[in-house]
Order: structure tokens, then sequence, then C-alpha cells
């Protein structure tokens, strides 16, 4: 793969940080894909739950791209947001950032995905979302 120039992590505060361990990767250092994959729908569903004011379930990978590899020792930030809500469904965008070599602070965009969630009742079946709160 190729070197991307190094970027700095997006404003605001990540939805989650997580650092790989060596059982999370294969005997050559690189982080497992599906890994990050989980990760990344862990960090996807808590604005897609916090929209939907409760439980959700997720319905389908819409698209994922690993731009760059995951190491170990990696300090890796989730930034998710909703980017469209739908009656029962939200769409979700996520995107990967890689603290590497702490030392010289290297930045890099490793994963980005989009995911769909469907807002769930107790019984696991599809409920509306409600609308947002106008203050």
């Amino acid at each position: 793969m190729s070197d991307s120039p190094k970027t700095s992590l997006p404003a605001g505060m990540p939805t989650l940080r997580v650092m790989p361990m060596p059982s999370d990767a294969n005997i050559h250092g690189d982080v497992f894909g599906g890994w990050i994959m989980a990760q990344v729908d862990i960090a996807g569903a808590v604005p897609a739950a916090r929209r939907a004011n409760g439980r959700v379930a997720t319905i389908a990978v819409n698209s994922f791209l690993f731009k760059q590899p995951v190491f170990v020792g990696d300090l890796l930030s989730f930034y998710a947001e909703v980017v469209k809500v739908g009656n029962t469904s939200l769409t979700v965008s996520v995107e990967v950032y890689a603290e590497r070599n702490r030392l010289q602070a290297d930045t890099v965009k490793v994963t980005e995905a989009t995911l769909t969630y469907v807002a769930t009742d107790s019984s696991r079946k599809p409920r509306q979302i409600p609308p947002l709160e106008t203050i």
C-alpha cells in the first residue's frame, strides 16, 4: 500500500478510541480486518442508538474501505456520525484514524465505512425513529 500524506484528527471528540493488541493481529503484527470491522460497528452504533433513542441493530454494511494497514500499538480513533434518517433506519458514516509513532505524531486515515442500522423495540422488531426534539 502506498503511504498517504500525514493528516490530523478531525475536530471534535472521537466516538471510540482503542489500541489493538497482539491477539487482534496475525503473526506479522497486521491487525485483522474483521477486528477493525467489529470496532467500526460498535462506533457506528453509538450515534445510531443515541439518535434512535434506544436499541438498534446493524442491517447493512453499505461500504467499507481499508485505506492503510493497522498495526499492533496504533492508537485508533473512530469518528461516527448519522448521515441519513429514515422511518425506522439510520445510516452512519465512520472514519478511522491511526496515530502511529506517537513521538512523531504520525496520523493516517486507515478506514472509512458506511453502515445502516434499524431501530428496534424490546421484541427486536423495527420501530419508528422519534422526531428530533425542537428547542
